[in-house]
């Protein structure tokens, strides 16, 4: 079977057999029965989904990474494993590179790390931990793109995603009925406080940046009494991991001060952080050079800036020496990642995967920047 054909029939089955965070032990299955098949040494994490595996010889480790993971979400109607966002695809791409490289004559190891719960945001941690980047000097990812940052036949060496968090607060004070409202803590009140509070957050306009209410939930149990206590989420985000930073400041003063001015009980947490991109110059100037020979000068595309996140970028924050880019592959994807429906043009597999190949079979250094 043609390469290019046999990534298309395991995308197909990634496709049609997706699995959730922290759930994807059949994905891990199947990527070992094929890797058993190639007679590739690879070994499983131990108590979490997700393997590694390894071709080549020396001491330097080149590395890429597929995240295994589905979205869990409402598609016509039925509540399902999803693979919207495109795992799938990275999945499928990054078998190719290695069905490219297989038999090459490599003057280094190339690890292939196959990463569970991306989509949580902690799979690379966990990964991280389990040693999928030890002795790794270089680490690259693979995206698909939406139609409007690239199109069908284009790849750009770098995705620089923003940072998030995302944050869970309680509200807690005393009900009261509608005809005394001075009895009690309107709940209400203070989730609009909240927000216009979010609203009033200002950092430079030259910064990306985005403050906003996702959850209110706030119900008495009856239209005459009003609700003492509610709980609500934030999500917040920002091209700069700093910029997170002082808005994440900015929104603990301001939720303590609120706190005091409606003398009620108001507890939050933060959950989820994902680091924005540290994209290593080396790393996205190796990706460059493999677009340029894998696919043709024409098909280069400057980097991508993006508002979305990805847990990718826990690697570098873990293992700040590690030189890191993930490629973003043109695929015309729409309508959009994270689409219940979300298509794209399967060519980009086959494009996504002679990068990979490109990029990981050359030492760092023998590369001509």
């Amino acid at each position: 079977m043609a390469i290019d054909e046999q990534i298309l029939e395991w995308f197909h089955y990634f496709h049609e057999h997706p699995e959730v965070s922290w759930k994807e032990h059949g994905t891990t299955r199947k990527i070992s029965s094929i890797l058993d098949e190639l007679h590739i040494p690879y070994r499983e994490f131990k108590d979490i989904p997700g393997l590694v595996a390894e071709i080549g010889e020396g001491d330097e480790v080149v590395a890429v990474r597929a995240d295994i993971d589905a979205l869990w979400q409402e598609v016509d109607g039925e509540w399902r494993a999803n693979h919207s966002c495109g795992h799938d695809a990275n999945i499928s791409m990054v078998l190719g590179a290695l069905l490219h490289l297989k038999d090459a004559p490599l003057q280094h190891k190339v690890r292939f790390i196959f990463q569970p719960a991306e989509e949580q945001g902690n799979g690379a941690v966990a990964a991280y931990e389990h040693g999928a980047v030890d002795d790794v000097s270089h680490l690259f990812g693979v995206h698909l793109r939406p139609i409007e940052e690239l199109a069908l036949g284009m790849a750009s060496p770098a995705i620089h995603h923003g940072s998030a968090i995302f944050l869970e607060g309680e509200i807690r004070g005393v009900d009261a009925h509608g005809a005394r409202p001075h009895q009690g803590n309107n709940a209400i009140d203070v989730i609009m406080a909240i927000h216009q509070m979010a609203k009033n957050i200002y950092i430079s306009p030259f910064e990306p940046h985005s403050v906003k209410l996702t959850k209110m939930i706030a119900d008495g149990g009856s239209i005459n009494i009003i609700p003492g206590s509610a709980s609500f989420s934030m999500d917040i985000r920002a091209q700069k991991n700093t910029v997170l930073e002082e808005i994440q400041e900015k929104v603990e003063h301001g939720l303590a001060s609120l706190a005091k001015q409606f003398n009620i009980s108001l507890n939050w947490k933060w959950i989820d952080f994902t680091p924005g991109a540290e994209v290593s110059n080396e790393a996205a100037d190796m990706a460059e050079a493999a677009i340029v020979e894998a696919l043709g000068t024409e098909h280069l595309a400057p980097h991508v800036i993006t508002p979305g996140s990805d847990d990718f970028h826990f690697y570098t924050i873990k293992k700040p020496e590690l030189k890191a880019t993930m490629i973003g592959i043109g695929a015309d994807l729409a309508p959009g990642l994270h689409h219940p429906h979300m298509s794209f043009n399967h060519k980009a597999l086959f494009d996504g995967a002679k990068v990979l190949a490109t990029v990981l079979e050359k030492k760092p250094q023998s590369i001509n920047l």
